[in-house]
């Protein structure tokens, strides 16, 4: 294991950095690292996001959360859900397919696209995405509908008693967490383990009005992210190497010198005196 201060975030294949812009003027790193090897897989390597692990996101869909348009949508409350979900691979389009099966028509309110024409679509000459209607992803119930707002899948799993990530696409139950594969030129491969940022979403994501793991009334957690989202974090990294990586959180947020550095958002706007006309 080793850890230190960074400022690397993003995608590349060959070599150990990938650039970022800074997004802070305040002193210190913006992104704080820590890299353990794969317990279980050899020639594997994971780097994680310390600054995003130790702050205290959470999701807030239907309690402010603006979407991801142009413009800010907090009535409309779609959430991230207004594109699509893309399919990590043939496997989690195939279960997603499956599962949309076990939906009722009184748990989900495009029951009827979905049965007529099928939940995915196309996108490319090789991806998939779930399909869209009325402008936002079939599996998403709107204001108005009887279950309320949100995923129809996610509301089917919480009153069956099961964690939504057995049931929602791959990218859905892991978001805001995201995962980089970057092979290295030792023919090794890096994981990186961060935030799901706007990049996340290609060039689109630069025309987002407002965006989670930008946005400070997202960072209320009384839990930190590595203890919020811990189902979902031992489904991507594996239990043995979950404990390695809480237990050394659970100690990192103890030291105070050098303090974890905080993550941009979840520093609070301290407004200074006005002058009253």
């Amino acid at each position: 294991m080793s850890s230190g201060n960074g400022r690397t975030n993003g995608r590349s294949k060959g070599g150990s950095k990938s650039g970022s812009k800074r997004r802070s003027s305040g002193k210190g790193p913006v992104r704080e690292w820590v890299t353990f090897d794969d317990p279980n897989e050899e020639g594997r390597r994971w780097q994680v996001d310390v600054t995003f692990m130790l702050s205290t996101w959470n999701c807030i869909f239907g309690c402010g959360c603006k979407g991801v348009l142009t413009e800010p949508t907090p009535e409309l409350v779609l959430g991230c859900c207004s594109y699509g979900a893309h399919f990590s691979d043939k496997k989690d389009r195939d279960r997603t397919v499956k599962l949309a099966k076990k939906l009722t028509r009184e748990e989900w309110q495009y029951y009827d696209v979905g049965r007529k024409r099928g939940v995915v679509a196309k996108v490319g000459p090789s991806g998939w995405r779930t399909r869209l209607a009325d402008d936002a992803c079939i599996f998403l119930n709107r204001v108005g509908w009887a279950t309320g707002p949100g995923c129809a899948l996610h509301q089917h799993a919480m009153r069956i008693g099961e964690h939504f990530a057995d049931w929602k696409p791959e990218v859905c139950w892991q978001l805001p967490l995201r995962r980089i594969d970057r092979e290295e030129d030792d023919g090794t491969v890096t994981s990186l383990l961060t935030e799901y940022a706007r990049d996340g979403w290609g060039p689109g994501g630069d025309d987002f009005a407002w965006w989670c793991t930008e946005a400070p009334e997202a960072f209320t957690s009384v839990y930190p992210v590595y203890r919020s989202q811990e189902p979902e974090l031992r489904r991507m990294i594996g239990d043995e190497l979950y404990e390695e990586l809480a237990t050394y959180l659970d100690q990192r947020a103890e030291v105070q010198v050098p303090a974890p550095a905080s993550h941009p958002a979840d520093i609070p706007i301290v407004l200074g005196a006005t002058r009253r006309r």
